[in-house]
């Protein structure tokens, strides 16, 4: 059941904001592609940064510090795939920088795209993540807001190389940094205030992607963290969405089921 590619092509208009970590740039282009085939006007950025799309993923990149001249060049280079806008491009890391959240209110009210798609978060490529006071950088035009985790986390050492800020992301999932991580303690971030749905605007619907679901150790785990957000927190979020973002993106709706 493809139910957030569903919600979002049965909806007019909207702007989506991803977060977390453990697959949200392949996510959030596979959205982009979805909408873009259901006939959406659909612009892909950033409110932080990511790396160039590839071919495969978005065929015109547009880089302008005014959001202005981006609704501008989109007029005469839209078609029918997808648009990536940037700010600017770091020489450096070679990544794009992307737009102030006020940034994505002008891009939703100018009338030249359907649906928005940002990617409102960074993780340096870690399956998980705890977000510090300023993290993360969701638009408050946000209709809808997706948290992603990847579910190669479990059975790992809460450190550094599998969590991003493992120290503010202990007291959230009651370990001590280098314990294992075990479904229940993933489940306790999720739920947690300040865990993976924190900065999530009160009107916006709100989803759970459980991502790198490739073994079916996986996907029970993947069930069984369901049970334990649902028995926490059943109002976390709208639905609970387990996948895999490499090699295309595949979303199903997971039904809870007791943890053994």
């Amino acid at each position: 059941m493809q139910l957030i590619e569903e919600v979002l092509c049965t909806a007019p208009r909207g702007v989506v904001s991803i977060t977390g970590a453990g697959g949200k740039t392949s996510l959030m282009f596979h959205l982009a592609r979805v909408l873009s085939e259901s006939g959406k006007r659909v612009l892909v950025t950033t409110t932080t940064k990511i790396f160039p799309p590839t071919a495969r993923q978005c065929g015109t990149l547009l880089i302008d510090a005014d959001p202005e001249v981006v609704v501008r060049r989109a007029a005469y280079r839209y078609g029918k795939e997808p648009v990536t806008a940037a700010a600017r491009r770091d020489l450096e890391s070679g990544k794009l920088l992307g737009f102030a959240p006020e940034a994505i209110t002008l891009f939703q009210n100018c009338g030249r795209f359907d649906w928005i798609v940002v990617e409102a978060d960074g993780s340096a490529r870690r399956p998980l993540k705890a977000h510090a006071p300023h993290e993360p950088v969701i638009p408050s035009c946000s209709t809808v807001l997706v948290a992603v985790a990847g579910l190669d986390v479990l059975g790992e050492p809460l450190s550094g190389e599998w969590v991003f800020r493992p120290e503010i992301a202990a007291p959230l999932m009651g370990l001590a940094e280098g314990d294992t991580i075990g479904a229940a303690a993933l489940a306790r971030i999720i739920v947690h205030p300040e865990g993976l749905f924190t900065g999530a605007p009160k009107s916006a619907r709100r989803f759970l992607f459980l991502n790198k679901a490739d073994t079916p150790q996986r996907l029970l785990r993947a069930a069984q963290i369901a049970a334990a957000v649902r028995e926490e927190a059943p109002s976390v979020a709208e639905a609970f969405l387990v996948g895999q973002a490499l090699n295309g993106v595949t979303l199903h709706a997971i039904h809870p089921m007791g943890a053994s």
